[in-house]
């Protein structure tokens, strides 16, 4: 029997990396943040001076830049070129780059080829031995993993998903001009990447989640309950 595979998608700011990231360590499985792989492109094209407005050489970037995933929950990294870079990807210069990575078609079809190839490597024998994975991001039980065992789309309130992201930034809500940057980067970043792949409409067979309300451990108990028993 191959490894369980829940896949998470949503917009920015419902909890998706925390909610994932807690049900692969109660579940045992291994944990891959899909869209580490589209900001460590970017990082990439920003390091070598690839303009994003040339999109064959961010494609080839992408299908050739020397990145290590490690996929752990309870310690994901990302190594580019052996150098580990995790809290880069969440820099201001990269978030505001990513959306050239993910919108870029082509990019995103060479990352997505990746994405399976992992997916397939964690529940057919990887070092989770087969046990599977977890899998989260905006295309996820769509495009990615259609097939999953868990398919879940997490929602939001838009203005508590940016009152998260807040909060995840270290802001306080009173510091006025920070949380309308933050308001611009959420809602915008969501705005572009919705040109190219839906993540606000559960698809057939898709459970729509919604955080608003719940708290961190809610949603991972309501996410682990959907895993068929007896699996991993």
């Amino acid at each position: 029997m191959t490894g369980l595979v829940i896949a998470i998608d949503g917009p920015s700011g419902v909890g998706k990396s925390t909610v994932s990231r807690e049900v692969a360590r109660r579940l045992r499985l291994a944990y891959l943040d899909t869209g580490a792989t589209y900001r460590v492109t970017a990082l990439a094209c920003m390091r070598e001076g690839v303009p994003f407005a040339n999109e064959a050489d961010v494609v080839a970037m992408a299908e050739t830049m020397n990145v290590e995933l490690v996929l752990d929950p309870d310690g994901p990294l990302v190594l580019l070129d052996g150098e580990e870079v995790s809290a880069l990807l969440r820099s201001e210069a990269v978030t505001g780059a990513v959306s050239a990575v993910s919108t870029n078609l082509e990019a995103r079809a060479a990352l997505g080829r990746w994405q399976r190839a992992i997916i397939a490597d964690e529940t057919e024998g990887g070092v989770s031995e087969g046990r599977g994975i977890v899998v989260e991001g905006r295309d996820i039980t769509t495009v990615i993993a259609p097939d999953a065992d868990v398919r879940v789309l997490m929602t939001a309130d838009p203005e508590v998903r940016v009152a998260r992201r807040a909060a995840e930034s270290g802001h306080e809500s009173g510091v006025l001009a920070s949380v309308t940057q933050i308001r611009a980067g959420v809602l915008g970043r969501d705005a572009k990447d919705s040109t190219v792949v839906n993540f606000t409409t559960a698809a057939d067979g898709v459970v729509t989640l919604d955080t608003t309300h719940l708290t961190i451990d809610e949603a991972v108990q309501a996410i682990v309950e959907m895993a068929p028993k007896g699996r991993p």
